[in-house]
C-alpha cells in the first residue's frame, strides 16, 4: 500500500514538473488531467479525460477539460488525430509514428516510425510535405 502511495506521489510530481516547465500553472484539476491524459496507455477523446478525471474531481467542468487539453497541445505535450469519423483523440506519444485501428474492438495501436516504409512523397510536385502518418484498419491476429 506504502509503494502506491509513494508511486502516485512521484507521478504527480512529475506531472507538475512537466507543466511548470512548460509554463503551465499547475492546478489541481490541471494535474488530473494532465496525469490522466500523460499517462494513458490509449488515445483518449476529451470527454473519455472529462469523464476519469471527474471521478477524483466531481467539480471539473468539461470546458476546464477541453481547454486543458487544447493548452497541452499548443505545449506540443499532446497531440490531436481524427483517427475515426467525428472522434477527435489525444495522444501522448507526440514523436513520429503511426496508427493502426482495430476495427473489432475500435482500439488504437501505436504503430513505430520504422516499421512502415513510405515512399513517394517526394514525387508530389506541388506540395511541400511537412507531416504524414499511415493509418491502417482492420483485425489484430490472434
Amino acid at each position: 500500500m506504502l509503494s502506491n502511495i509513494r508511486q502516485v506521489l512521484v507521478l504527480v510530481n512529475t506531472i507538475i514538473e512537466i507543466l511548470r516547465e512548460h509554463g503551465i500553472p499547475a492546478t489541481p484539476q490541471r494535474i488530473a488531467i494532465a496525469e490522466y491524459v500523460l499517462s494513458a496507455r490509449t488515445h483518449p477523446s476529451a470527454d473519455d479525460a472529462w469523464t476519469a478525471v471527474k471521478k477524483k474531481h466531481p467539480t471539473v467542468s468539461r470546458a476546464t477539460v477541453y481547454n486543458t487539453l487544447n493548452l497541452l497541445v499548443s505545449k506540443r505535450l499532446l497531440k490531436t488525430h481524427l483517427l475515426q469519423e467525428g472522434i477527435t483523440v489525444f495522444d501522448p506519444h507526440v514523436d513520429h509514428h503511426h496508427h493502426f485501428i482495430d476495427e473489432s474492438t475500435g482500439e488504437i495501436h501505436d504503430i513505430e516510425w520504422d516499421a512502415i516504409k513510405v515512399s513517394g512523397e517526394d514525387s508530389l510536385h506541388g506540395f511541400e510535405v511537412h507531416e504524414y502518418q499511415v493509418v491502417m484498419r482492420g483485425r489484430k491476429k490472434k
